[in-house]
């Protein structure tokens, strides 16, 4: 049948138990991580954190019993489906780049896919559970609270990884 990757869904920060878990079984994973400074009371260190926190990438044959190998694992929810109980493969092109990406070692970015106008939501910080509105200004990402009835917004620039859509 031939090999195709899927993502499969996590518990919540066991993308690398998953991944090693996995990886004992003979399935081939892929988990694009980043390395942050992480600050502490008492000292910074360099941390390996996913890109795509409660997911990674496995590539599987389309068969029952390596999909169930594969959610059976440690750490392991289910696999991403369009379609209920049908695993929806991740397009080759999308994971080849990601890949080749990650291998150049050059930095980067992620950004959620959300467009200019889109209602979100702060999800962490100080500001969190608020909604507003997406918008760009000379290339950086705004939050905006509309009042309406008055005509005007406030904005603040946010990180991209702390909204998601409303």
């Amino acid at each position: 049948m031939g090999l195709n990757w899927y993502a499969l869904w996590v518990k919540s920060r066991h993308e690398f138990i998953a991944r090693d878990e996995l990886a004992n079984k003979g399935v081939e994973t892929f988990l694009p991580t980043v390395v942050k400074l992480q600050q502490w009371r008492d000292r910074k260190k360099n941390v390996e954190f996913p890109v795509f926190p409660g997911y990674l990438f496995v590539s599987l044959e389309r068969s029952a019993e390596d999909f169930q190998r594969a959610t059976k694992s440690r750490g392991t929810v289910a696999l991403v489906c369009l379609e209920p109980g049908q695993p929806t493969p991740v397009v080759p092109e999308e994971i080849r780049a990601l890949q080749a990406l990650f291998a150049c070692g050059l930095p980067f970015d992620v950004y959620s896919n959300l467009q200019e106008g889109a209602r979100v939501r702060i999800e962490r910080g100080p500001l969190q559970g608020i909604e507003g509105v997406l918008t760009k200004k000379r290339e950086q990402h705004l939050f905006c609270v509309n009042i309406e009835i008055l005509g005007r917004s406030v904005a603040l620039r946010v990180c991209p990884d702390d909204i998601v859509q409303a």
